[in-house]
């Protein structure tokens, strides 16, 4: 075709021809101009298609890791966790983290070195050795700062790169850390709160809801400090429950630590000792001796025993701290802290009913809160007569505050046990409850505990216009096998008003130590009472608590013990 087209111009003439072979040209060049647009048209959509797959499709040139197995940690998205108002405890904020394909990096130990002065902490061996190896991806920093990130893309080194991920925080720091606990690098919860609802946090995106008050909780952990620093303690408990629903406003643990940075805890400063901690607590038992003994009617408030000689069975002494060297009625026994009288006491009601008893009010079973750190108790096995009298007093039992304080809320709040919850439980919902006592019953033990504080050994825990009642307790901790007279754990369990209970609150100090002040000593009632009180005055007005006329006539009545005293 080609060449009788040009048959045809040559016959032309020369002008036409020319003409002609100028057309023809113009004709090719715009076909190749076409070829080459098209060309170029299909490179730059391949182009395009490409950064729609990388940048849209594959959100962004890193690799994408949530394709690794689920047990690498990296679903990340977690809801908030907030208090029983809506204060923010625990939440996520979006970070970048730093790795590398140690294939790109040209020279690794040039690499390193300019990486550490960007990213403070960063040690050069230990950067140059990852970045020198074969392989195609190593961590470098998790959680970089944006100013972090910002220095490391400042450097221009080829084959770093960021991958998107959240950083868990907790802006009330160590205030709730045994409550909330904390999560590890890749996110899952490791303690508390973050590990026990794990899946409900990454589950949902509406807030988790817990039962605790942060106001509660920040006057709490304040008291218990200042108690703990006060009688140079090694540790201490406390707990604040709301007695009609069995919700937890209050828990701390001291020593405590920062949940943003749980590897720098020091010591126990991880152990909760309000659930996972179990204790001889001591004579706070006698709140249970005594409300066995009158629900079963061995005994009533007008009966009472020799308490004169100390108890001596087999190679075991029982004896009272302050000894009466009487007879003392049931409500003395109770506001003296008699162990003889109590040991007495048990020993009527049995063991059999004792142990029952225990197990109804949850001192035979590890805590219901719903928190992975639950100690179980220790009880004896077998169960001799001689672990039915020390029990009587709080000795040859351990147990957590935990259980103590749910127990106590149950005999006082007319014989109804309900479990304890860290999760606000929903307006109107039904409480599960058990009946343990009957009503009788738990209004005598209220004027029991009443007595203790207007005049045993809990005074130091009266606060004017509260009425406030509880039980002392003390007992020594075992150190290799035996007793040390030297350490023990002194803590104090209070409720108010006694009258209508609201809230049980219970301060227990690990291995105080006496001072000036108290006279050398440190039993519940001269180191752990004194806290209740400072709680109950801070505490009552922002409940709504008001104050009462202790002497009037109807509570007088109300909290009137019909038995002898003195």
């Amino acid at each position: 075709m080609a060449t009788r087209l040009g048959d045809v111009l040559r016959a032309l003439p020369a002008k036409l021809r020319l003409e002609g072979e100028a057309k023809l040209a113009i004709e090719i060049a715009h076909h190749r101009l076409a070829v080459t647009g098209v060309l170029f048209l299909l490179a730059f959509s391949v182009v395009a298609l490409r950064l729609v797959d990388v940048t849209v499709l594959k959100e962004g040139h890193e690799p994408r890791l949530a394709h690794l197995p689920r047990a690498a940690g990296l679903d990340i998205e977690r809801a908030d966790i907030v208090d029983r108002n809506g204060e923010l405890l625990a939440t996520s904020l979006s970070t970048a983290s730093l790795y590398a394909n140690p294939k790109m990096v040209s020279d690794p130990a040039d690499a390193a070195a300019k990486l550490v002065r960007a990213i403070p902490g960063l040690e050069a061996k230990e950067i140059a050795a990852r970045l020198g190896s074969d392989r195609s991806f190593v961590w470098i920093k998790r959680n970089l700062t944006p100013r972090q990130q910002y220095a490391v893309n400042r450097l221009g080194i080829p084959g770093l790169f960021f991958q998107p991920e959240e950083r868990r925080v907790y802006p009330h720091g160590s205030l709730v850390a045994h409550i909330v606990g904390y999560t590890g690098i890749d996110n899952h919860g490791l303690a508390g709160i973050e590990q026990s609802m794990e899946e409900r946090l990454r589950s949902s995106n509406e807030p988790l809801q817990l039962s605790i008050d942060i106001r509660f909780q920040h006057i709490v952990r304040e008291e218990l400090a200042r108690a703990v620093e006060e009688f140079q303690a090694i540790g201490g408990a406390g707990i604040v429950l709301d007695v009609a629903t069995g919700e937890v406003l209050a828990l701390v643990s001291l020593p405590d630590f920062d949940p943003n940075s749980p590897g720098t805890a020091e010591g126990d400063a991880r152990f909760n000792r309000v659930s996972l901690g179990t204790y001889e607590m001591g004579s706070i038992f006698k709140i249970f001796t005594a409300a066995v003994a009158l629900d079963s009617g061995t005994v009533t408030l007008r009966d009472g025993y020799d308490a004169t000689q100390p108890i001596k069975i087999s190679r075991f002494t029982i004896s009272d701290f302050h000894p009466q060297r009487r007879f003392l009625t049931v409500p003395e026994i109770f506001m003296h802290s008699s162990n003889i009288g109590a040991a007495k006491m048990a020993v009527d009601v049995g063991t059999q009913r004792q142990r029952e008893f225990l197990g109804r009010v949850g001192l035979l079973r590890p805590a219901s809160i719903e928190l992975p750190e639950v100690g179980a108790p220790l009880v004896p096995s077998p169960w001799r007569e001689i672990n039915t009298m020390t029990i009587a007093f709080g000795h040859g039992i351990s147990v957590s505050p935990m259980q103590v304080a749910t127990a106590t809320a149950a005999v006082i709040d007319g014989g109804v046990m309900r479990p304890s919850t860290i999760l606000k439980r929903a307006d109107g919902a039904p409480v599960p409850s058990q009946r343990v006592v009957s009503a009788r019953t738990s209004e005598q033990m209220r004027r029991l505990m009443r007595l203790v504080v207007e005049r045993g050994t809990g005074k130091p825990a009266s606060v004017p216009g509260y009425l406030v009642g509880g039980k002392t307790g003390t007992a020594e901790k075992i150190v290799n096998g035996r007793y040390a007279k030297n350490a023990r754990i002194s803590s104090f369990v209070g409720a108010f008003p006694m009258n209508a209970p609201r809230f049980v609150i219970l301060t227990m100090l690990d291995e105080p130590k006496g001072s000036k002040a108290t006279f050398g000593f440190a039993t519940g009632g001269w180191v752990a009472a004194p806290a209740v009180g400072r709680l109950v005055a801070r505490l009552a007005p922002i409940a709504g608590i008001g104050l009462v006329d202790e002497n009037a006539p109807e509570l007088r009545e109300q909290m009137f013990i019909n038995a002898a005293v003195r």
